[in-house]
């Protein structure tokens, strides 16, 4: 059998276009394709691989547990999943767990805890979710209505309802949509797909403020922020504003699928037996390599580590647009950043992507205006000037036409 590129349209859905190029090996931050060409990897598999690739702590826990016991269902609980919960709420505001598969899962399971704590608490009429212009939170129906992009639930037939829409970082039209009849807010600290743009410190402190006056519950979708992306474990700590629900996936696994839902006590009591669930939520090879990767990346060296190579990519990017003029800034924490077009380049992000995949490196974009760039947490600071030097190629292929 022949498995390449033309091999996808023949049997895959349609819904994505993926690269000319299948990866077949990948090792720290480097992975080589079906011609044993080697790229650089600065994409993360979209902020996921948080130890780039084949880790050897990640590859021992699933060994290890995959030798052990790999599925049992909910309906008995197992030792990964207990372990990686207890080390979730002791570094975290949170006394309680839920675990489910993604992203879009745990901000699920999120969204229903709210809307059944309000409910049962205040009152049939306190159903409003409110939400910010350009915020992604997954491809459930009722996360994609949720995030701010309708492009992604329009065409789908009727929507869940009471759900509204906010710009971000706008206190004033916040207030104006806030009411008693408010039950939730979800929020990521630093929006991704939006164009990796962060919470300021004021707008953030007055969100949970007025939560608070209105009884409304505060979720923070970090499910691209969490683990060390920004230099603290969760954003929320950097930004001194601390949630009643958060949802952690992606890094979480370190490029196994796994994500969490994590409350207090107190909001966890209304998700009664029953409630909700998920067949492979916690299962133990997903819990035993999370808790390897939780382990890895939540220490001081690492976390320090972050800041440090957040600092030599971004002197990076600013020498090259020294150089060649292309970005209006740089923005974004840690290693979840992004350099924002200016007018002369307007809507062509994916054409510095495209011109950096034919230099041998993997970038990202985050809409039509922003090349995101979400590599490893621990990628070597040689491997981010050899990235560098490779980006600095494709961004005079791209000014140079």
């Amino acid at each position: 059998m022949q498995v390449n590129r033309e091999l996808f349209d023949l049997v895959m859905a349609p819904n994505y276009n993926p690269a000319a190029v299948i990866p077949v090996k990948g090792e720290g931050s480097r992975i080589w394709d079906q011609n044993g060409d080697e790229y650089i990897d600065f994409a993360g598999g979209i902020a996921v691989n948080c130890l780039g690739h084949c880790h050897p702590a990640l590859v021992n826990a699933l060994k290890e547990q995959g030798e052990k016991i790999w599925h049992l269902s909910n309906v008995m609980t197992n030792e990964p999943a207990l372990r990686l919960a207890k080390k979730l709420t002791d570094a975290t505001f949170a006394e309680k767990v839920y675990f489910a598969n993604s992203g879009a899962e745990a901000n699920e399971a999120a969204l229903k805890l709210a809307r059944r704590y309000a409910i049962e608490k205040f009152g049939a009429n306190k159903t409003q979710i409110i939400s910010f212009a350009k915020s992604f939170h997954g491809r459930t129906f009722f996360t994609v209505t949720v995030g701010g992009q309708a492009a992604y639930s329009d065409g789908f037939g009727p929507k869940p309802q009471d759900i509204v829409h906010c710009d971000f970082n706008d206190i004033e039209a916040f207030k104006a949509l806030i009411s008693d009849n408010t039950c939730a807010v979800m929020m990521e600290p630093i929006q991704g797909e939006g164009g990796i743009i962060p919470a300021n410190a004021e707008f953030a402190q007055t969100v949970r403020e007025l939560c608070d006056k209105h009884n409304a519950l505060l979720i923070f979708d970090e499910v691209q922020t969490g683990v060390g992306r920004t230099g603290n474990l969760y954003a929320y700590q950097g930004l001194g504003v601390t949630p009643d629900i958060l949802s952690t996936a992606k890094a979480l696994g370190g490029g196994f699928p796994i994500g969490a839902m994590i409350t207090t006590t107190e909001i966890a009591s209304y998700l009664k037996v029953g409630t909700h669930g998920s067949t492979y939520g916690g299962n133990p090879l997903a819990c035993a390599v999370a808790e390897a990767a939780f382990d890895t990346v939540n220490t001081p060296e690492v976390l320090e580590g972050v800041k440090a190579k957040s600092a030599l990519f971004r002197e990076g990017l600013e020498a090259i647009n020294a150089k060649y003029n292309v970005f209006s800034e740089i923005r974004g924490e840690g290693l979840l950043i992004g350099a924002v077009l200016n007018k002369d380049y307007d809507g062509r992000a994916r054409d510095f992507l495209v011109a950096s995949a034919n230099h041998k490196l993997l970038t990202l974009v985050a809409g039509t205006n922003v090349v995101r760039f979400t590599p490893s947490l621990v990628i070597p600071n040689e491997d981010i000037e050899a990235g560098l030097a490779a980006f600095e190629k494709a961004v005079a292929d791209v000014v140079n036409g």
